[in-house]
């Protein structure tokens, strides 16, 4: 497998955030999304090969219970249903980090689904040479409903405008989404944007009955590899 890092750090986003967990980001992804925060795993893919065993190995070496699996699109990954019977077998609690587009029988105690939004789609950026391939991978219905259908599973939306909020519905909606489950987080790598965006997308997640995600690890470290 693929892998560009391994780091022991706290969950900063969704309803598991501030709890201790390894990260298994896996490198590649079938999408190319325009504000996409680990570029090192989609538009310049970078990594070292790793055996399934050396990964569940280093993972076990962190005093955590549970471990993220994320990317990149972990989904794509060769090995992952392997590397997730593993930890299964190590005891972990297992999250998986997905935008949604792939199904694989994996092992996983939290499907943390994230559905790419028109926000996403990179229009201008390399020509938009990436769009047309983004724009029909990114909102995969059938594929949401059957990861919905197999784990637990939260419905996490990255949320960059308030214009956003009629195709979150719309997911929600095609999907049947359980709106307990759904999270509104805001875009951003930096504390002065996000903290702007924050403010007014609490005020939709009070009024929609959704919840509100922080991006606590940005708060905390910075936009850095490895926290």
């Amino acid at each position: 497998m693929r892998i560009a890092e391994i780091f022991y750090s706290i969950q900063g986003e969704g309803g598991l955030v501030g709890t201790p967990s390894v990260f298994v980001r896996t490198s590649g992804c079938n999408l190319r999304c325009v504000w996409c925060d680990t570029p090192y795993t989609s538009w310049a893919p970078e990594g070292s090969d790793r055996t399934v065993a050396s990964i569940a190995g280093e993972v076990r070496s962190y005093p955590a219970a549970h471990v993220v699996v994320t990317g990149g699109e972990p989904m794509i990954a060769s090995g992952m249903v392997e590397l997730t019977e593993q930890l299964r077998q190590a005891g972990l609690h297992i999250t998986i980090e997905t935008a949604g587009t792939v199904f694989q029988p994996v092992a996983c105690d939290l499907m943390s689904i994230s559905p790419k939004l028109a926000n996403s789609t990179p229009l201008e950026r390399e020509g938009g040479r990436w769009a047309p391939q983004h724009e029909r991978l990114r909102m995969q219905p059938d594929v949401l409903r059957r990861l919905m259908a197999a784990y637990d599973y939260q419905l996490k939306f990255v949320v960059a405008r308030p214009e956003d909020l009629p195709e979150i519905r719309t997911t929600i909606r095609e999907t049947g989404a359980d709106r307990a489950k759904v999270v509104l987080m805001p875009e951003g790598t930096e504390p002065a944007p996000l903290r702007d965006r924050s403010l007014w997308l609490v005020e939709i997640a009070k009024r929609e009955g959704f919840r509100f995600s922080p991006r606590l690890h940005v708060d905390l470290y910075g936009n850095r590899r490895g926290v």
